[in-house]
């Protein structure tokens, strides 16, 4: 598999990054019902493109990391937050996500920040455990936090040092 080529999103984005937020779209990592037309606009006043990172493989989109600030706070200014990370089906595996993290935490550190922070589903396994080979550890777990198909959820926390 060719190796992601990672850049930040453009508006011309828009289209292609929504209908792969939908395409993913799964209660493994999402606590939104599915979503159904008509589709809100991948971009927002709160995330535009400057706030992601896409990954190309073979010059298609393959992915995307959302990254934020955790709120608005000045005293929580040297924080960025991963709120949302989306690989294609068929570029699992690849090296997408794992070079959209890695990305992610160069622009944090560009951006002045020391510490990034993330939230992932309990029984989210294969996210979990990419965060953790990248250096996230976990810092907390709000138990049975989310009701999702039928089962309760934990929210855990992770983060890292910059």
């Amino acid at each position: 598999m060719p190796v992601p080529y990672i850049r930040h999103a453009r508006y011309a984005d828009e289209e292609t990054l929504g209908r792969l937020d939908r395409t993913c779209w799964s209660v493994l990592h999402s606590v939104q019902p599915r979503p159904r037309p008509p589709y809100e606009p991948f971009f927002s006043d709160r995330f535009g493109p400057r706030d992601h990172l896409v990954a190309e493989v073979a010059g298609a989109v393959a992915g995307y990391i959302r990254l934020g600030l955790p709120t608005p706070l000045e005293s929580n200014a040297h924080v960025r937050q991963i709120q949302g990370l989306v690989v294609a089906e068929e570029a699992r595996g690849g090296g997408a996500g794992r070079a959209l993290l890695r990305a992610v935490q160069d622009e944090a550190r560009r951006q002045g920040a020391r510490r990034i922070t993330l939230r992932v589903l309990g029984h989210n396994t294969p996210a979990r455990g990419l965060y953790e080979a990248e250096g996230f550890v976990v810092e907390g777990v709000l138990p049975q936090e989310f009701f999702l198909d039928g089962h309760y959820v934990d929210d855990v926390l992770m983060g890292r040092i910059l």
